[in-house]
Formats: C-alpha cells, sequence, structure tokens
C-alpha cells in the first residue's frame, strides 16, 4: 500500500530470479556451489591471485592452491547464456546436448520465460569446446529435443 502512489506493487521471488536471470547473474544453489570455481561461473574479473601478496595472511586463503591450477589447465566446463529457439522452457536440471546426439554435455541450472525479451533463456553448464557463441544446442525438455542457441551473457543490457 505505501508504493501505490508510485505505481509500485509487491513481487515475489519469482520475479526477483527472473530479473537476475536477465541479468546473467549467477545464484548460489544454481550456477554456484561449493563445486564450481569463479572461473568455470564467469566470474574470473574477481579473482585476484595477485592482489594482497604483500599483507601478512593474505597470500594464502581457501581455495587458492584449486584457482591457481584451474588457471594453469583449461576449464572442464563453461556458464553460457542459452535462448530457445523452438517452444519450450529450460529448467533447472534439464539435460543440455549436442543436435542430434543422445548424451548430454551439460546440464541447464535455472531457465524462465523472459518478458522484458519475450523469449525463453536459460543458463547451462556446457564444455568449453561447445561453449562459443552461435552454437546451437538441445535441451531435453519433457523427452523432446528444443533447439537453443548460445548467445553473451547478460540477456538484457539496459541501453542509456
Amino acid at each position: 500500500a505505501a508504493g501505490a502512489k508510485y505505481g509500485i506493487s509487491p513481487c515475489g521471488l519469482g520475479a526477483r530470479d527472473t530479473l537476475r536471470l536477465e541479468a546473467g547473474m549467477p545464484l548460489y544453489g544454481n550456477e554456484l556451489d561449493r563445486r564450481t570455481t569463479p572461473l568455470e561461473a564467469g566470474l574470473a574479473r574477481f579473482v585476484h591471485l595477485e592482489r594482497g601478496a604483500d599483507l601478512p595472511g593474505c597470500r594464502d586463503f581457501l581455495g587458492r592452491v584449486a584457482l591457481e591450477a584451474q588457471l594453469a589447465a583449461p576449464l572442464t566446463r563453461k556458464l553460457v547464456g542459452l535462448v530457445l529457439r523452438d517452444r519450450g522452457i529450460a529448467r533447472h536440471g534439464y539435460a543440455v546436448r549436442r543436435p542430434g546426439q543422445p548424451e548430454p554435455i551439460g546440464v541447464v541450472t535455472s531457465g524462465s520465460q523472459s518478458p522484458t525479451l519475450g523469449k525463453a533463456i536459460a543458463m547451462a553448464y556446457v564444455p568449453p569446446s561447445a561453449a562459443s557463441t552461435g552454437t546451437m544446442l538441445e535441451v531435453v525438455i519433457r523427452d523432446a529435443a528444443v533447439a537453443a542457441e548460445i548467445v553473451p551473457l547478460p540477456f538484457y543490457r539496459r541501453t542509456r
């Protein structure tokens, strides 16, 4: 009621989740968990291994060795944005595969219909070899293959 005069109405977690998906923002429990590194999640810009090297206790932190090893070797998976080209909505846990192939190569972490963009969007982890913008993949929705194209994140960028 307090926001009514400003045209503000209440919204729930579903609206918040759709907005964060459109913005390409990872959510702990979906895109992020204890087994996922910031490098895999596309958050390398927040990893500064060189900073703090001269400060006592800042050189070492939990996970540093794993991140250094991951930087020295190729990633095994990468978070990508998907736009579905056929009807359907990709949901958390749905399999991602190469067109016409039966074996999954990845998994959807978040997906929804985007009211802002007017299309179904999703984020998924796939091998880096399949993670290039424009690559066509399939999301398995109720045993049916639905075409999906890899697009850059974020899905929506406000124009100035």
